[in-house]
């Protein structure tokens, strides 16, 4: 049996667990993540090795990132939450110091492929993920594998131009993250409400709207005929078997079911659009970054074997 320690750096905490080649989780922790500082990044991060390997034999790192991560190089391009990572050469910086081969990959490809091994889409060789969240992000998976783009910008759904009009010779125009992610949703319910957005987020927006509040309903209404938009020309764009949600919006019982009766009306509004998209929800939640890290260096070494069923 083969050991593996994976960490999934985000912008307020870095996760971390024990796994075996099998994806079973044997450990499980977070610590809160160093912003500026990359010495004392790196040293938080070489301590979890450490106190892993005093129980167990290591095979490798597995790392999952934000930022455009350049998994050939080991360096993280863009930006992100976390200043200090950008810039430093992860595989040198932690192989060196550990003397343990070092995989990495972009938080979102790998929630992707954490849900392509063991979650949702098991079975699947083409699927798009989308991360609802104060932004839209998301992966693409191409014929199982997840495809970068040119510019490392491929399933960055929330750029997509959703809404754009031609006035007095002026464009406007916006992406699907101003009109659909959680961001807008609150956005949307204080213009209507009236009120500052910092009185309230998603969770309160919707219980509003269960209290009766006709402006909470009327954007949530918009949100999700926002969302069942974006996915629908998802669909005819890409064509993949399965359209999957992630963000912590996705874990309301009835998301799938509310896209789904948009995604009806839109379908009935263009005729010779026949195929429905095939919605689901992310199976691993906040642990399909960890999972999908830890299958994306088991591919990158060639060390999947039996443990990819």
């Amino acid at each position: 049996m083969r050991y593996y320690i994976v960490f999934d750096i985000g912008g307020t905490y870095v996760k971390h667990a024990v796994m075996n080649e099998h994806g079973d989780f044997l450990q499980k922790g977070r610590y809160r993540s160093e912003r500026h500082n990359f010495h004392q990044f790196r040293d938080d991060l070489l301590h979890i090795v450490r106190q892993a390997r005093a129980n167990y034999e290591l095979s490798g790192i597995a790392i999952s990132s934000a930022g455009s991560v350049d998994s050939d190089s080991g360096i993280i391009g863009g930006s992100s939450a976390l200043p200090c990572i950008h810039g430093p050469n992860f595989k040198e910086v932690f192989g060196g110091a550990t003397g343990l081969p070092v995989e990495l990959e972009n938080d979102a490809n790998c929630a992707a492929l954490g849900e392509l091994w063991k979650g949702a889409g098991r079975g699947c060789r083409d699927i798009a993920f989308v991360i609802v969240g104060t932004g839209i992000g998301g992966a693409i998976v191409k014929d199982g594998h997840i495809h970068k783009g040119v510019h490392l910008h491929g399933g960055e759904f929330g750029y997509m131009l959703m809404d754009v009009r031609y006035k007095n010779g002026t464009v406007e125009c916006k992406t699907w993250s101003e009109l659909a992610a959680t961001s807008a949703l609150i956005r949307m319910t204080a213009e209507e409400k009236g009120i500052p957005q910092s009185e309230l987020d998603g969770e309160k927006v919707f219980a509003l709207a269960e209290s009766g509040d006709e402006a909470a309903q009327s954007a949530i209404d918009r949100f999700y005929f926002s969302l069942a938009h974006g996915i629908f020309n998802l669909q005819y764009a890409y064509d993949p078997e399965k359209i999957i949600l992630g963000g912590a919006i996705s874990n309301r019982p009835d998301f799938v079911d509310e896209i789904n009766k948009r995604l009806s009306v839109l379908l009935s509004l263009v005729p010779i659009a026949k195929v429905q998209p095939v919605v689901a929800t992310c199976q691993f939640k906040n642990d399909a970054n960890l999972l999908g890290a830890l299958y994306h260096y088991l591919e990158r070494r060639g060390e999947l074997g039996e443990a990819s069923g």
